[in-house]
């Protein structure tokens, strides 16, 4: 007789404070990265984010369900996502 593997409750407070810090680090280092390509050219900043969203896509892709990285993944995205858009507000007001 065999049984299923055991999964343990999951750690949500742990868990999202992992991802808050991960998404913080990721948006600022996302925006200041950008910003400081988009001084030598703009299209340099999108292209390099891009080159770097796009090589790192497949990776997250296949962590998202493991179960301590999926945090880091959840955060990271939602970081990046967030760096974009304060690149593009900080573009326009600019």
């Amino acid at each position: 007789m065999s049984y299923p593997p055991h999964h343990g409750p999951t750690p949500w407070g742990a868990g999202i404070t992992v991802s808050i810090m991960v998404g913080l680090l990721a948006a600022v280092a996302v925006f200041s990265f950008g910003r400081a390509l988009a001084e030598v050219h703009p299209l340099l900043a999108v292209a390099v984010n891009l080159v770097a969203a796009g090589g790192a896509a497949p990776t997250a892709w296949r962590w998202r369900w493991t179960p301590v990285t999926r945090w880091v993944v959840g955060g990271a995205t939602v970081g990046v996502l967030l760096g974009w858009v304060a690149l593009l507000i900080s573009g326009i007001g600019a």
